[in-house]
């Protein structure tokens, strides 16, 4: 953001009345395109006589006097953070830690610091501030906000490259644990669905028919069931997808414990649960999702590298809870 001194109040005359307020902002400051005016207003930073003001539909009213409060700039580079982080391995060309779950991976509208790439930016020093792109240095895979698990991230231009092309070519090795609703059949099977963003809401991921989507492949195997109703798996990623497993699982009828985004409704499921199971489950906070394997050739010295790690606390708490 480089937004700097804020444009004059404006106060609406009768022939500016009736008007979409974004659009009459946008034609009185013509310094501000008219969508970052709607950001701005659906972020509350325009105030009409004094009020926050939203609705970038709303009209305008003849008389009234609106103002845009521009937020403070933002560094258009990221800045080092002094953050916890678990390392697991780290040289001269990559580091791989376990991610806590709540951890944003990089930079993004909302979370703008706190980050990942923050925490590595102080970790491994200013030099990883050119690789791999302005937002996400040495990042070349993610993993969603609420899971945990293993990633790779790269130290130098060679490295990342490497392993980005590892990734795009399907060559890494990875394992997931997580909890869903229901019990899959078969026992041990695959999900294959193309995905792509769901026509009915953009902040969604949905299984896309007949064409549209990117191919996609999850291979799952059931480790345990619980009364019937829930079971806890192992998955593997044939590709590497936006929310794949969590995509795919929900598709088949089987949501992710605790998921935010695609389990919108009390599932089937739970109503044939013991008392106790039935709450854990409900309650959990986050999509019940590890990623707990990571395996890939060291692009320096193409020695075999693999780690694995357990579940975290609320994870195992959650299996204790349910059983």
């Amino acid at each position: 953001m480089t937004d700097t001194a804020p444009p004059a109040p404006v106060i609406a005359t009768a022939d500016d009345a009736g008007q979409r307020t974004d659009r009459f902002i946008a034609s009185a400051m013509p310094m501000l395109s008219r969508s970052r005016v709607k950001a701005l207003m659906e972020s509350g930073h325009l105030s009409r006589n004094g009020s926050p003001l939203r609705d970038p539909a709303e009209p305008v009213r003849a008389g009234m006097c609106y103002e845009i409060h521009l937020p403070p700039a933002i560094p258009a580079t990221p800045q080092g953070q002094d953050l916890p982080l678990t390392v697991l391995f780290e040289d001269r060309d990559l580091i791989v830690l376990d991610k806590p779950a709540g951890m944003v991976v990089h930079p993004a509208p909302g979370n703008e610091d706190g980050t990942l790439v923050n925490a590595l930016l102080a970790h491994c020093g200013e030099g990883l501030t050119g690789i791999g792109g302005e937002k996400r240095p040495g990042i070349v895979h993610r993993l969603d906000k609420d899971t945990s698990g293993i990633m790779v991230a790269a130290k130098t231009e060679m490295a990342h490259q490497a392993l980005s092309l590892a990734f795009a070519e399907r060559r890494i090795d990875r394992a997931y644990q997580a909890i869903c609703w229901g019990i899959p059949s078969p026992a041990q099977g695959s999900f294959d669905g193309a995905i792509g963003r769901d026509r009915r809401d953009r902040k969604r991921m949905a299984v896309i028919a007949n064409g549209g989507g990117k191919a996609a492949l999850t291979h799952y195997r059931i480790l345990d069931t619980f009364h019937g109703g829930l079971a806890h798996v192992e998955c593997r990623l044939a590709t590497g997808r936006t929310h794949q497993i969590r995509v795919h699982f929900a598709h088949a009828g089987h949501a992710l414990v605790g998921d935010p985004v695609y389990l919108r409704r009390i599932p089937a499921a739970a109503r044939g649960l013991p008392a106790p199971a039935r709450a854990a489950a409900l309650d959990f906070a986050r999509q019940a999702l590890h990623a707990r394997r990571l395996g890939f050739i060291h692009p320096r010295s193409g020695e075999e590298m693999l780690f694995e790690t357990a579940p975290p606390a609320d994870f195992r708490e959650l299996l204790v809870n349910i059983a």
